[in-house]
């Protein structure tokens, strides 16, 4: 089952302090992006938020999920924090400011 766009373009207003945000589609679900860094995945309309130590301090008590099946865990972030914009864009923000600018791509010859 994949993600709806409406989840994803909910998420992406809700935490719009955070920074610059953006969705690409992947594999039929949602990277979310901050700044150009990716900081979550929306796979079957839940949120999964990549682990930080920061993000750890900031949740406090983490349920880990898988977003897909073989992957490392990320923070399975409930849907009753989603409606709180502040809380939300908090902690897009730390989760991005512990991960790193993305590798430029490399040009073809």
């Amino acid at each position: 089952m994949s993600s709806q766009q409406k989840t994803v373009d909910y998420i992406l207003e809700q935490s719009a302090d955070a920074g610059t945000m953006t969705a690409k589609k992947m594999f039929g679900e949602y990277g979310l992006y901050c700044d150009g860094k990716i900081v979550a995945l929306v796979c079957d309309d839940q949120l999964f938020m990549k682990p930080t130590a920061a993000g750890r301090d900031y949740i406090g008590v983490v349920t880990e999920g898988l977003p897909f099946s073989k992957a490392t865990p990320y923070f399975l972030i409930d849907g009753g924090h989603w409606d709180d914009a502040d809380w939300l864009a908090g902690l897009v923000r730390v989760t991005a400011s512990e991960l790193p600018l993305p590798k430029p791509k490399k040009t073809k010859k």
